[in-house]
């Protein structure tokens, strides 16, 4: 792999983070809006499966990050 492909591979895993920490943001967002004040404190089933999939999708991308970032420190990129 030469340094212009690394930085891309690198550049994909940090976007992959920023997307993951969003998508965890709007699905906490929504899951509160159904807590009250604001909702009847009962979230939905869907609420609660998309938010449980945001969280994994981060920890995946939070991981594969971390084993770039641990390549690259111990010299291995």
């Amino acid at each position: 792999m030469n340094p212009e492909q690394a930085r891309a591979e690198e550049s994909q895993a940090m976007e992959r983070v920023l997307t993951a920490t969003q998508r965890v943001k709007s699905a906490f967002a929504s899951l509160q809006s159904q807590f009250l004040p604001e909702g009847d404190g009962r979230p939905s089933q869907f609420a609660l499966t998309t938010f449980d999939a945001a969280l994994q999708e981060l920890e995946d991308a939070q991981a594969a990050f971390d084993e770039l970032l641990n390549d690259l420190l111990d010299g291995n990129r």
